[in-house]
């Protein structure tokens, strides 16, 4: 029988959370603060630990952050009722096992902490600083949570890191938060848009030349990937980099060398890649734009970014966000233009929601943005959320089908899965399963 640490320093929920894993099946020492968690750990005997990360005499994040020197391999979920992209990010970076929000959804709380102490022990994530700020990322939906689980795991590796969306989704800021997290932070984080290169400089751009490789190279230049040495190399669209040169990527990504144009010099590159494309790329799908294999060379991780239609619950914070970065007066807005905010389809995505909410300010006189202020197009009826797809492929449409059904039966069941999979009709496991394929945060 597994011992669970639960460190809470709410009472009812503590000795609710000790009755739910009793009833599970799992042994639990019960702390209410960070003291009495490191007493316990030091008594031994724990398999592991259910940890909010705000506590009256501290943060579990510096607890989390001991026990990776000091219980390397003992699993931690850690749970909080502020989720944000920062403190995700952080556990994630620090070694946490899974992050869960309050209310707990009892049913994947215990399937998390199960799979915590079946899974084989792991090292802790070394060498990344937690303490860099994620900028412009806002959301805390399942799909948004699942992302920055993602950024935590990626900041504690160099590998290459394959980020997909569509236009206006965040790849760029996601991008830079890999970097600001890891290890490489303090060098350069450089990036470059291949689609709004011409395709005859792409070459020089990526790998720089020599005096006189071409008609206009006057001097020697360096290219992308010698700026970006120690630090993060960013390629922007690069479902638009044409055949040749995926072929001459792929072999820099494999052998770590590459040649500036005009030379046969043999330099070593020693950027960490990160790839961003709004195409379709992922292998065997119609008109994807990169060989199989540079594929499965970017996308050692792969993170594939939700449009905005797919998480709109995350539109108040995003709107709160943007109107605090506006100069001026501080802005708000009426609850009737957030609903219509809220129930645009943004084609445009996050990038369209900050063009309209910055349009509003500038034209309104008022400090309350209203309906009225909005320069968006009048809603055309039920569909309008959910816009025809761009192509025919069958697979898409019932991922998206589905998506739409367990996130509607999601908040009838008001979050607790165990009712959203009964109205479905399906079993718990089944539901869980399908969320993980989904990417709706199922852990």
């Amino acid at each position: 029988m597994a011992t669970i640490l639960v460190v809470d320093d709410d009472r009812a929920i503590r000795e609710g959370l000790v009755r739910t894993l009793a009833a599970s099946g799992f042994a639990t020492r019960a702390a209410e603060g960070l003291g009495e968690a490191r007493a316990a750990l030091a008594r031994g005997g724990v398999d592991g630990v259910l940890l909010d990360i705000r506590l009256k005499d501290g943060s579990g994040l510096d607890l989390l952050g001991e026990l990776r020197g000091t219980h390397p391999g003992l699993p931690v979920v850690m749970a909080t009722a502020y989720g944000d992209s920062e403190r995700t990010i952080q556990a994630m970076k620090l070694g946490a096992f899974d992050y869960v929000t309050k209310p707990f959804d009892l049913d994947h709380l215990v399937e998390t902490l199960r799979r915590a102490v079946e899974a084989p022990p792991a090292a802790a994530a070394q060498g990344a600083d937690a303490s860099a700020d994620t900028g412009a990322l806002v959301g805390s939906s399942a799909r948004m949570l699942a992302v920055w689980k993602a950024i935590g795991r990626a900041a504690t590796s160099a590998v290459s890191v394959l980020i997909t969306g569509e236009s206006g989704t965040g790849k760029e800021l996601v991008a830079r938060a890999i970097h600001e997290h890891s290890a490489r932070k303090a060098g350069p984080f450089v990036a470059v848009n291949i689609a709004a290169l011409p395709p005859t400089l792409v070459e020089s751009e990526l790998f720089g030349h020599e005096k006189g490789a071409f008609t206009g190279a006057a001097a020697r230049r360096e290219g992308r990937f010698e700026a970006a040495a120690g630090g993060t190399l960013f390629l922007d669209e690069i479902g638009d980099l044409d055949a040749a040169l995926q072929t001459k990527l792929l072999r820099v990504l494999q052998e770590g060398t590459f040649e500036r144009v005009g030379s046969q010099e043999q330099r070593r590159h020693a950027a960490r890649i990160v790839a961003a494309t709004s195409r379709p790329v992922l292998p065997k799908t119609p008109g994807a734009t990169l060989r199989e294999d540079l594929f499965y060379r970017l996308a050692v991780l792969h993170l594939d970014l939700p449009p905005l239609r797919e998480r709109k619950s995350d539109i108040p914070l995003l709107v709160q966000a943007f109107l605090q970065r506006l100069p001026g007066p501080r802005r708000a807005v009426s609850e009737a233009a957030m609903a219509r905010l809220s129930a645009h389809a943004w084609p445009g995505n996050v990038r369209e929601l900050h063009h309209v909410l910055e349009r509003a300010a500038v034209m309104s006189t008022s400090e309350v943005l209203d309906q009225a202020d909005l320069d968006l197009p009048a809603p055309s009826g039920p569909t309008s959320a959910a816009p025809e797809p761009d192509d025919l492929n069958l697979a898409r449409a019932t991922d998206a089908l589905e998506r739409r059904l367990i996130q509607r039966a999601l908040e009838r069941a008001g979050g607790n899965r165990a009712e959203a999979a009964r109205l479905l009709g399906i079993g718990r496991p089944n539901l869980y399963a399908k969320m993980r394929e989904l990417g709706l945060g199922a852990g």
